[in-house]
């Protein structure tokens, strides 16, 4: 009887850990699909033109930007060690084993955001602006991302 509770026991903390595990990759995921909603969806759209130029969109995509950058850092401190299901790009191991140059990718992309915030007018400021912060972004996508499908 005792063996079936120390065993049923380390089974619901192996899940729990588990589990646990999963809810940070997927507020890791959570964090850059937001971003990339903003970066992706909005500002690149216009620039190919795809949707029209919005200057209530932009700006709402910088803000969002301004404020999701930097949590970067913050919501990468935990390896979840596993990806989100489904997921079409991952973290790649190597954020852990070398934290700070990942750590060190995070402050361009904010300075980026900053130097254009404000500045864009018109579809020609949001391609200077989209090509700018996604440039950055890239900086660290080359090497700390890896695509899963």
């Amino acid at each position: 009887m005792l063996r079936t509770i120390v065993v049923a026991g380390t089974i619901l903390l192996c899940i729990g850990a588990v589990m646990a595990q999963q809810e940070i990759a997927v507020q890791q995921d959570n964090l850059m699909r937001g971003q990339a909603k903003s970066l992706y969806d909005v500002m690149l759209k216009m620039v190919k033109g795809d949707i029209p130029y919005n200057q209530a969109a932009v700006d709402n995509a910088i803000k969002q930007l301004e404020e999701s950058v930097p949590k970067i850092a913050t919501v990468f401190a935990t390896n979840p060690k596993q990806d989100v299901v489904n997921a079409t790009y991952g973290s790649s191991q190597k954020i852990w084993q070398n934290k700070a140059d990942f750590d060190s990718k995070i402050p361009p992309v904010v300075k980026a955001i900053a130097d254009v915030k404000g500045k864009i007018k018109d579809k020609a400021g949001l391609r200077v602006a989209y090509n700018s912060i996604n440039d950055r972004c890239n900086d660290c996508h080359e090497t700390y991302r890896v695509k899963l499908k």
